[in-house]
């Protein structure tokens, strides 16, 4: 909910605007100066060309962006915590960081069963047997399509995956006497 101002006066700035605006015109920086290193100036035809245009064009338009929010005012009856960053939110941010720092090590199973249940628990405030059942049936789901039907690797972690596949195939292929 933000507060009214007289027409021509544009917008009040939200909370956290301004911060974001500002990371935006670093990592615009950041990665023109990425850019760059891949050739510099050497030609129009230089491999760093076409992203050295393009993160500059995102640094000037960032740029100006940030510039039109310091010009906003601040008055708005909008909250941070409420309105733009409610717990839920900041609560998911963190468990897909965690379920990206978890895949390698642990594998694509458990960690995409713990991220499953835990979500699930916390946004649906399900039971925590119920949330464990579904995203138990979940990861199954994707891992029969992905893995089995489409045969897309997957990080395997501390799950056996190849032994538990072979052990499988192993049931539906005819012996020889």
């Amino acid at each position: 909910m933000q507060t009214k101002q007289p027409k021509g006066l544009g917008q009040p700035r939200r909370p956290g605007e301004l911060v974001f605006n500002l990371l935006m015109v670093l990592g615009s920086l950041y990665l023109l100066w990425s850019a760059y290193g891949i050739s510099g100036f050497e030609a129009l035809s230089a491999p760093g060309a076409v992203p050295m245009v393009t993160t500059a064009v995102m640094l000037l338009c960032t740029g100006l962006i940030f510039l039109e929010t310091l010009r906003k005012s601040k008055i708005t009856a909008e909250k941070l915590e409420r309105d733009i960053l409610p717990m839920p939110v900041i609560v998911t941010i963190l468990a897909i960081t965690g379920y990206a720092l978890a895949l390698k090590p642990l594998g694509f199973l458990p960690t995409s069963f713990l991220f499953l249940t835990g979500l699930i628990r916390y946004l649906a405030k399900y039971s925590l047997a119920r949330s464990a059942l579904l995203a138990l049936l979940m990861v199954a789901g994707i891992y029969l399509l992905f893995r089995i039907v489409f045969t897309v690797l997957m990080p395997p972690g501390i799950v056996p995956e190849a032994e538990v596949i072979a052990w499988v195939k192993s049931l539906f292929v005819a012996r020889g006497n």
